[in-house]
């Protein structure tokens, strides 16, 4: 007997396209700000909100959250969205990540993204320290699919941005596969995290101008 065919991917299933967007170095520079990248996380994660609703969150007076908005608004990052009323406005994120060139930069695109780097890094250790701290109240399923892992493997410079990329595209295609962020999700589903830092292991390579020839 044959096996049956399987069915068509629905609309539900189907892969969707993930939004991002690749800041120039002056974009990048106004985003690399604790509290715009904190305000453009939540526009993410949670949806259109106003900036009262953003200011409340973050324990902001509102012209403060304003400002912000719109600075994120002046370079792309967020737009206007509807919502119940027009009395307020409200916003939304206009994509779903945030690239970064790492390929041969130089000047001030490499100070930018190192800038974005380091407020990016801030962020993401205050949310794992979070995590950690809400780990013994997760459900035990939720805590089993959780972890706090490094790996250190000797690679060269092409193997490493090869398991880099793969690594990547791993958590894109899951991405596409999901619900978008900002929207009810599904009894059962929640955003999940997933970091990824990848480098060369701290002071085992010599500085670019100690290659340099005499």
């Amino acid at each position: 007997m044959k096996s049956p065919r399987p069915s068509p991917p629905s609309a539900a299933t189907a892969p969707r396209s993930v939004s991002r967007v690749v800041p120039d170095p002056t974009a990048l520079k106004a985003l690399a700000h604790p509290v715009r990248l904190r305000m453009l996380g939540m526009l993410r994660v949670d949806g259109p909100a106003t900036a009262t609703q953003l200011a409340a969150r973050l324990g902001l007076n509102s012209g403060a959250t304003s400002y912000h908005l719109r600075q994120l608004a002046q370079y792309g990052f967020i737009e206007d969205a509807p919502g119940p009323s027009r009395r307020d406005r409200w916003w939304r994120a206009s994509h779903e990540l945030t690239s970064v060139l790492e390929t041969e930069a130089e000047g001030a695109e490499l100070d930018a993204g190192v800038a974005f780097t380091q407020a990016a890094l801030s962020l993401q250790v205050g949310q794992m320290q979070r995590a950690v701290e809400e780990y013994p109240e997760l459900p035990a399923p939720w805590r089993k699919a959780s972890t706090t892992s490094d790996v250190i493997i000797p690679l060269t410079a092409d193997q490493a941005e090869t398991l880099t990329r793969r690594l990547t595209d791993v958590m894109l295609e899951a991405m596409r596969a999901a619900p978008p962020l900002g929207e009810p999700l599904p009894p059962g589903m929640a955003p999940f995290t997933i970091m990824l830092h990848a480098f060369p292991y701290p002071g085992r390579l010599p500085h670019r101008d100690e290659d340099a020839e005499p």
